[in-house]
C-alpha cells in the first residue's frame, strides 16, 4: 500500500538522497521535470536540499508517496508571494518512479495536493506539462482544464524542444472582491 505524507524542511533534507534517486529515474525515464539526462546524484540531491528552506518558510510544500520500502513518488505546491495572487498556487514536480507507474500513485499525489490546497483556502491551482505526455493524460482524466499550449517551451531530458500545455483547476468558490472606488 502507498502512503502519501507531507514533509517538513528538515525531513526533506533527510530524504534528499532517496528523492535524488527518484528524480534521476524520472529523468532517465523521459519525464520532463526541468532536468537534462544524464543527471548526476550530487546535483539531484542538492536540488532537493535547496528546497528545504522554502518548505520550512511555508512558501513550498512537498509530499512523498512511500511504499513499504522507499519513496515511489513526489509532488510539490508552490505558493505565489504576490498579494493579488494569494488564492492560487502552482503544482510542481509530480514524479513517479517508472516501476510504480500505472498503479494510481500520481493520481493519489495529485488528489493529496488538491485536498490540502482546498483545506488551506486556495481556490485555484495551475501547472504545466509536456504536451502529449503520460502526465498530460493524467491531468485531463483528473479534471484539470487546459488553457493553452506553447510550442518549443522546454527541452525534454534529451535536449529536444517540446510543446508544453498549461492547466488549471478550480477548487472552490472565489470570495467576492470589494468594488474599486469610482474615479
Amino acid at each position: 500500500m502507498t502512503e502519501i505524507v507531507p514533509v517538513s524542511g528538515p525531513a526533506l533534507v533527510t530524504y534528499a538522497d532517496e528523492l535524488a534517486t527518484l528524480l534521476i529515474e524520472a529523468v532517465e525515464g523521459g519525464s520532463s521535470v526541468g532536468f537534462l539526462a544524464p543527471l548526476d546524484r550530487a546535483t539531484a540531491a542538492a536540488w532537493w536540499r535547496q528546497r528545504a528552506a522554502a518548505v520550512e518558510a511555508g512558501s513550498h510544500q512537498v509530499w512523498i508517496a512511500r511504499d513499504a520500502e522507499r519513496a515511489v513518488g513526489t509532488i510539490g505546491l508552490v505558493r505565489t508571494p504576490l498579494p493579488n495572487a494569494r488564492h492560487r498556487a502552482e503544482v510542481s514536480k509530480l514524479m513517479v518512479r517508472p516501476s510504480s507507474r500505472g498503479r494510481g500513485v500520481g493520481r493519489a499525489l495529485l488528489a493529496a495536493v488538491e485536498q490540502s490546497a482546498a483545506a488551506e483556502g486556495l481556490t485555484l491551482l495551475v501547472l504545466d506539462t509536456e504536451t502529449g505526455s503520460d502526465a498530460e493524460r493524467l491531468y485531463r482524466s483528473a479534471g484539470w482544464t487546459p488553457y493553452g499550449s506553447v510550442p518549443d517551451y522546454a527541452a525534454d531530458p534529451y535536449g529536444t524542444l517540446r510543446a508544453t500545455t498549461f492547466y488549471y483547476r478550480n477548487l472552490g468558490p472565489r470570495e467576492a472582491s470589494p468594488r474599486r472606488p469610482s474615479q
